[in-house]
């Protein structure tokens, strides 16, 4: 059962190029946001991944947890500054 897991964490590991791609590449601003924010889905996946191979997925869901709310709230921010167009500080 260990050795699906590796398998697993390698195959997400190559996975997540894909979308690095299009952060790189982007033609847009959104294309990027979307990109990075799907990176962060497959990191999180990766993260408890990981956390089973060790031993120990209680220490690593806390972990993920608070990577998946600093993403979160870190999208909200940004997609609330294109939306507007400007920050709170410029006015």
């Amino acid at each position: 059962m260990n050795d699906f897991f590796l398998v697993s964490t390698i195959v997400l590991t190559i996975i997540i190029a894909v979308p690095l791609i299009r952060v790189v590449k982007g033609p847009t601003v959104y294309d990027r946001l979307v990109g990075a924010n799907a990176i962060a889905t497959k990191t999180i996946v990766l993260i408890c991944l990981i956390g089973i191979l060790y031993g120990r997925i209680d220490m690593f869901v806390d972990i993920t947890l608070a990577y998946a709310v600093l993403g979160f709230v870190g999208s909200l921010i940004i997609a609330k500054y294109f939306v507007s167009g400007k920050s709170d500080h410029d006015e």
